[in-house]
């Protein structure tokens, strides 16, 4: 039987980043905040670790500083070990390799980390995916379809990505075609969770690389979508996509609704990096509806529909509706918020109004003073 203990996990960070140019422009794909208090990547590696998978490996490519801080040695998930655990693997580790331009290159940078690990199967995912499904029925699945790779997909509207594997899925599962995301439309997408053996991930890689291939998608999945017995496990529930700043404000705006919040954080424990904080502090005026505010908020006006991350202040009559703000943002008094996506340690002097639109939020970028 096929133990979780067994698969290796590797993590993309930097995949996808230019979906996100403004949030990624100073950190990688899976340190943008999230929720309040997560990180992107707290989901992948919470995931796995539910999942009894005992080794991790982050594929990192550029802006990790932030990455490196959040996940430390891995305590948090209870990935700090001495067999095992949490691996950052950046760029440039050793002598043949350097900035990669793909998921081939990338994986074929880190082929010592895969040779010196003792896991018998491999599974990869990205940090644009947000999911909380228990990876262990995933196995199971790819044991008893004596499939030789698994991708996860999720039927419906496709995202605007153009990498993106749109699947033909047979009624057994067995994946018929593997093609690009063509047009708009509903349809079955990869979400870039992949597993299969160590020792063919291994041979595949090897192979693309000697004949300079770079696609994953076109290259490995679409070439031998009629050599290998590629099948699809179909995931349900909450699972959002980012491929924009449109979608990652639906994402946390997403969270004001129970039900999707109990989707993603009932289901099984999502675990990130602990900061002990006072809690939360309403001033007599405060008034606060249909909101996520985490510890350390200062709320003395009306915050409305919106997601507060750690340490935010919100001043004297301010009016805050429809935003994310990010750790540390300082809002004065008589400022009014509409719409807004504010990265950290922002600060809006007094009297300010900004208002963008769902469709279109407004963002504040880390750091700057309006």
């Amino acid at each position: 039987m096929m133990r979780a203990n067994n698969v290796l996990g590797l993590v993309f960070s930097n995949n996808f980043d230019n979906y996100l140019n403004e949030l990624t422009s100073m950190r990688s794909m899976g340190s943008v905040p999230y929720g309040g208090r997560y990180r992107l990547i707290d989901f992948n590696l919470s995931a796995m670790v539910n999942s009894g998978m005992g080794k991790v490996g982050i594929i990192t490519k550029s802006n990790y500083q932030s990455l490196m801080d959040h996940v430390g040695n891995g305590r948090a998930w209870d990935l700090s070990r001495k067999n095992g655990g949490l691996y950052i693997l950046p760029p440039f580790n050793s002598a043949n390799t350097g900035l990669y331009k793909g998921r081939i290159e990338a994986i074929a940078g880190v082929m010592n980390f895969l040779q010196y690990s003792d896991e018998e199967y491999v599974m990869m995912c990205d940090c644009n995916a947000l999911y909380n499904f228990n990876l262990k029925k995933l196995f199971a699945y790819h044991e008893e379809k004596g499939a030789d790779i698994t991708v996860a997909y999720v039927n419906g509207e496709t995202p605007e990505i153009a990498e993106l594997a749109v699947l033909d899925v047979e009624e057994d599962g067995k994946i018929s075609s593997v093609s690009r995301r063509l047009k708009d439309g509903t349809a079955n997408y990869s979400i870039n969770i992949v597993l299969m053996r160590k020792s063919l991930l291994e041979r595949l890689i090897n192979e693309a690389i000697s004949l300079g291939y770079h696609s994953f998608t076109d290259d490995i999945l679409k070439r031998n979508v009629k050599k290998l017995k590629i099948y699809g496990y179909e995931v349900t529930g909450f699972v959002k996509m980012l491929d924009s700043m449109q979608s990652y404000f639906e994402a946390n705006m997403a969270l004001l609704d129970k039900e999707n919040r109990d989707a993603l954080f009932r289901t099984q424990p999502v675990y990130t990096k602990v900061k002990d904080d006072v809690p939360a502090i309403y001033g007599l005026g405060s008034d606060v509806k249909n909101s996520l505010v985490a510890d350390g908020c200062v709320i003395e006006g009306t915050v409305e529909n919106s997601v507060l991350f750690r340490g935010v202040h919100v001043g004297k009559d301010a009016v805050v509706k429809n935003c994310v703000l990010m750790q540390n943002a300082y809002i004065g008094d008589d400022v009014k918020l509409n719409c807004v996506v504010a990265d950290k340690d922002i600060v809006i002097k007094p009297n300010k109004v900004l208002s963008g639109d769902e469709k279109f939020p407004v963002y504040i970028g880390k750091g700057i003073v309006i």
